[in-house]
């Protein structure tokens, strides 16, 4: 059966497409044509696209003294929005550092490459440094969990040496992932190569990984998702990632609640170092904790 488009029944802002809309047959008929009348709606998954600059959350930077960008889509049942601070910076790429060992566990499961969370990757015995700071935590032998808890670059080198340049490259075509580069590295593609990606393609994978809709196997998914648990409450849980290149600090990841998840992308400017790195949980948290997608803490 035919139908005929007569009205909209939601106002679209310039940052959504057509294609968001979706055809509702209504219950009146136009007797002339003998045609029912359809409404368009929007679509549940199309409605957190709706940008919105926060500037009152500039204020929560500036408490923390930092200068950045915060992406944040809340999908929750009844939110449906998506925020920004600094929404030309937010489609900018950076390197992903650390961010990447989610994608990068992944690959590393898919591959073989890893056989699963229980495989013991052996400490050679090297004290390790990253940007002159001593991370005990990495001088040890390390699993799947452990490495992505601790951040420990060693292992993930490891599996970038027996997964191959080439080999990652088209499975970070196959996810779309950034700008796919694996070219151009001293320490990791992800590290100091040309790998890039922006807030909104952070964002993009891990919705993809939250609904265990990408083209990998499915219980490699739920597991690096279950490795990615940062903390969790009654009907809560936080999964996330840090990052940081020595210039610019990330923290990705997601709320998921009963309602619905909030995933968030988050880079700032670093320019004191390490002194820098609590801030980007502080933010995250901050305004997580202003919409209440993350309890308020005393």
């Amino acid at each position: 059966m035919k139908y005929r488009a007569l009205m909209l029944h939601a106002v679209f802002s310039p940052f959504i497409s057509l294609s968001c809309a979706i055809e509702q047959p209504t219950e009146r008929t136009n007797w002339k044509n003998s045609q029912p009348e359809v409404a368009f709606v929007m679509h549940p998954a199309c409605a957190a696209e709706q940008l919105t600059e926060r500037p009152d959350w500039r204020n929560i930077f500036n408490k923390f003294a930092a200068v950045g960008t915060i992406l944040v889509v809340d999908e929750r049942q009844d939110t449906q929005a998506t925020w920004v601070v600094d929404e030309a910076r937010s489609r900018e790429r950076y390197s992903p550092s650390s961010t990447f060992k989610i994608p990068h566990a992944l690959i590393a499961l898919d591959t073989g490459v890893v056989r699963d969370e229980f495989q013991i990757f052996p400490w050679d015995g090297r004290k390790r440094y990253w940007q002159s700071a001593n991370l005990e935590s990495w001088n040890q032998d390390q699993d799947l969990r452990s490495s992505m808890r601790n951040s420990v670059i060693w292992v993930y080198q490891e599996f970038a040496k027996n997964i191959g340049e080439n080999r990652a490259r088209s499975y970070l075509k196959k996810i779309d992932y950034g700008n796919a580069d694996t070219s151009g590295a001293t320490e990791g593609y992800w590290l100091d190569g040309n790998l890039s990606i922006s807030a909104h393609e952070q964002i993009s994978f891990l919705k993809r990984l939250y609904r265990t809709d990408l083209p990998l196997q499915v219980e490699h998914q739920r597991l690096v998702k279950d490795i990615m648990i940062v903390e969790a409450g009654q009907n809560w849980i936080l999964r996330g990632k840090t990052g940081w290149t020595g210039d610019i600090g990330w923290w990705v990841g997601w709320v998921e609640q009963p309602t619905g998840p909030v995933f968030f992308a988050l880079h700032i400017d670093t320019p004191n170092g390490i002194e820098d790195l609590p801030k980007r949980e502080g933010i995250v948290r901050s305004i997580l904790q202003s919409i209440n997608a993350l309890p308020q803490t005393n």
